[in-house]
């Protein structure tokens, strides 16, 4: 049986190649588990992720959608932005909440914690269900421009099963939203 808090890799060095406000990018030399050297290659973030899934009385949630640079493409997503690491991140998910859509909800229920690239990246995300909605004004950052659709969870879900939502933090909250909330019914 394997010890699952053993850690098979050596770290010889390590040195930052890049940094940004958001990431930080390392290159280590290591020996791998069977003892071969090679490097590895870690981009740190700076922020948690932070996804939220608002759900109205109706059933209703509500998407974000927005041009991806990196992908260079558009993408429907949950609401969801970055918590600086020392933030609640409730208090990050409340904000991005308002910024994105304008609502504010009274309900709150952290549904996950997520790794969204664990081979190459230390990103840590979570996705809180966010309840009994109050509308309010949105606050786009300067580098968003928004759309926000309204549709059903189950209409989310099916968007998520036939690719049209692709965005990892985005399928993985949804899809146990759909579940924890049909539990509770």
């Amino acid at each position: 049986m394997i010890d699952e808090q053993h850690n098979p890799w050596t770290t010889l060095s390590s040195r930052e190649v890049y940094q940004n406000p958001w990431i930080r990018v390392r290159e280590d030399q290591v020996l791998n588990p069977k003892g071969g050297e090679g490097i590895y290659g870690v981009v740190s973030m700076k922020n948690k992720a932070i996804g939220i899934i608002p759900i109205d009385d109706e059933g209703y949630t509500y998407l974000i959608g927005q041009y991806r640079y990196a992908l260079k493409e558009y993408s429907w997503e949950i609401p969801m932005g970055g918590g600086l690491l020392e933030h609640d991140i409730l208090d990050s998910a409340k904000r991005e909440l308002q910024e994105e859509t304008g609502f504010t909800a009274a309900k709150w229920t952290n549904i996950a914690r997520l790794h969204t690239s664990n081979s190459v990246t230390d990103e840590e995300g979570f996705v809180f269900l966010a309840e009994e909605l109050t509308a309010g004004e949105t606050a786009f950052e300067e580098t968003e421009e928004l759309q926000i659709k309204r549709i059903h969870l189950d209409e989310a879900v099916g968007m998520c099963m036939d690719n049209q939502i692709t965005d990892a933090i985005s399928v993985a909250g949804l899809l146990k939203a759909a579940v924890i909330l049909k539990q509770q019914v």
